[in-house]
C-alpha cells in the first residue's frame, strides 16, 4: 500500500484545525531574551591597535572535526593567520559542539571570568541558543570591518539562526542547505519529496538511510520532513511546546514508522555521520543520500570518494539552509587574536577559498556586488564541477525551524530506536 498525501489527509486535516487554537498564543522566536551584557573587546580600540595587540597570541578554536575538508580549510586559515598576522590558530577538534559549550558554563560556574579555554567557537542552532540565553557571548559582528560586506538582507540567516536574532553575538562565516545526492547510473529519477521517499524505500529497500540523529544531519533528515508534514510551517518558527510538539509531530513518526523498517539494514542501525553515509554511497550500498553541503557530490567525484556519475537536486518545495557562527566566550583568553581570526574569515580571500568546490564548497555569507572588482573576480573565476547545483538550482532555502524543535525530535527518535525498537 503507497504511502501517498491523501493517506495522512485525514491527520493533516486534523492537525490544521486543532493548529489554530493551539498555537495563537505562543511567544515568537524573537522574543528570546537577549544575553546579558558581559565584558567586551575594548570598542573604543581602532582595528590597527587592535591587530598590533593581538600579534603574536594563540587562539584556541573550538570546532566540530567530522569532516576533513573542513579541517583542511582550518589548516589553511592557521598558515593564514600566522603569515598575515603572527597569530597562532589551533584547531581544537571537537566530537559534539555541546562540549566547548559546556566547558564555558563550567568555567563560569567555578567563577573563572577570563583566561578561559576556549577562544573561538564554531556554533548554530541548539549550541548557539544556549550560550546566547546564558550570556556567554561577547558582541563582536559590528566590530569586524569586513561584517560590512556580509549580504544580510539576501541572505538573512546571517543574522537570525534557526529564528532567533543573533543580535551580534556571533559572526557568520558559511552558507549551507540541504540537497540530496544520488548515483544518476542507478537512480536516474530520484524521489523529489520526503513522502514519495517513503515509497521509493519500500519499492527499493536497503537503498536509503540517514545518519543517526544525534549528527545534526540526521536531525536535520527528520526537520525536512517535518517541513513536509506541518500544516502551517510558520509554526515551527516558535518554540516547542510539549503540546505543540506531540501535536504537529505526529504525522512524521507516522510517516518515519512506515519507512523504517525498508532503510539501510532495517533500519536497526545507522550510520554515525555524513561522511560515513557517503561511504555507503560510494560503495554502492545505499543510492541516495542527505547532504548539507551542496558541492559535496562535486567534491566527492573531484576526490575519487563518489561515482562520477553522482548528482545532487533539491525537493520540491524547498530545502532547508543555514548558517554557520563563529562566537568569541565572554571568559576568551585571548579575545583580540580571536576577532582578528572571526574578520578574516568574513575577507573575500577567505571566502572565496571556502566557496572553491576543490576544497570546501561552501556558499559564501559575502554580498558579491559589494566588493571590489578583484575581490569579485576571485568567485567569478571558481569553477563549477561536474554534480554541483548552483544559485538558481538551489533556490531559496526554507528557514530553520527554533532549535528546540530539533532537541526534542532529536530526543524523541532516540528514545523510538532505542535498542533497535520500532
Amino acid at each position: 500500500m503507497r504511502l501517498q498525501r491523501r493517506a495522512l489527509a485525514p491527520v493533516l486535516a486534523g492537525l490544521a484545525a486543532a493548529l489554530r487554537p493551539a498555537t495563537a498564543g505562543a511567544a515568537n522566536a524573537t522574543d528570546v531574551p537577549a544575553a546579558p551584557p558581559r565584558e567586551d573587546v575594548p570598542a573604543a580600540a581602532p582595528w590597527e591597535r587592535l591587530l598590533r595587540r593581538a600579534a603574536g597570541q594563540s587562539v584556541n578554536f573550538h570546532a566540530w572535526a567530522g569532516d576533513a575538508r573542513t579541517n583542511a580549510f582550518i589548516s589553511w586559515t592557521a598558515d593564514r593567520m600566522e603569515a598575515l598576522h603572527r597569530i597562532r590558530l589551533r584547531h581544537i577538534r571537537l566530537r559534539d559542539t555541546a562540549e566547548a559549550v559546556a566547558r564555558v558554563v563550567a568555567e563560569r560556574a567555578a567563577g573563572q571570568d577570563s583566561g578561559g579555554a576556549v577562544d573561538l567557537v564554531w556554533i548554530n542552532g541548539p549550541n548557539l541558543l544556549a550560550m546566547k540565553q546564558q550570556g556567554l557571548l561577547r558582541r563582536i559582528a559590528d566590530d569586524l570591518p569586513n561584517f560590512a560586506l556580509v549580504d544580510t538582507t539576501g541572505k538573512p540567516a546571517t543574522v537570525t539562526d534557526f529564528t532567533v536574532p543573533v543580535e551580534g553575538l556571533a559572526s557568520p562565516w558559511r552558507m549551507a542547505q540541504v540537497v540530496f545526492i544520488h548515483d544518476a547510473a542507478r537512480l536516474p529519477e530520484p524521489p523529489r519529496t520526503m513522502l514519495a521517499m517513503a515509497d521509493w524505500a519500500r519499492a527499493h529497500p536497503g537503498r536509503l538511510t540517514h545518519p543517526n540523529a544525534r549528527d545534526f544531519l540526521g536531525a536535520t533528515f527528520l526537520k525536512q520532513a517535518l517541513y513536509e508534514m506541518v500544516p502551517d510551517p510558520a509554526a515551527l518558527a516558535r518554540p516547542a511546546t510539549e503540546a505543540t510538539f506531540t501535536l504537529l509531530a505526529a504525522p512524521l513518526w507516522e510517516w518515519y514508522r512506515a519507512l523504517r523498517p525498508h532503510l539501510w539494514r532495517q533500519g536497526r542501525t545507522f550510520p554515525e555521520s555524513g561522511p560515513a553515509q557517503r561511504n555507503l554511497l560510494n560503495d554502492g550500498e545505499i543510492d541516495l543520500m542527505i547532504s548539507f553541503n551542496p558541492a559535496e557530490a562535486a567534491a566527492g567525484i573531484a576526490d575519487g570518494l563518489l561515482p562520477e556519475t553522482t548528482r545532487s537536486y533539491v525537493l520540491q518545495g524547498g530545502t532547508i539552509g543555514n548558517c554557520s557562527f563563529v562566537g568569541i566566550p565572554f571568559n576568551a583568553a585571548q579575545p583580540e587574536a580571536a576577532m582578528v581570526v572571526a574578520d578574516f574569515l568574513l575577507s573575500p580571500e577567505a571566502q572565496a577559498e571556502a566557496a572553491d568546490p576543490r576544497k570546501l564548497g561552501s556558499p559564501t555569507v559575502l554580498d558579491l556586488d559589494r566588493l571590489k572588482p578583484g575581490d569579485r573576480q576571485r568567485f567569478d573565476d571558481l569553477p563549477r564541477l561536474p554534480g554541483m547545483l548552483g544559485p538558481a538550482a538551489l533556490g531559496q532555502p526554507l528557514p530553520e525551524p527554533h532549535p528546540s524543535w530539533m532537541t526534542r525530535l532529536t530526543a524523541d527518535w532516540e528514545r523510538r530506536t532505542a535498542g533497535g525498537a520500532r
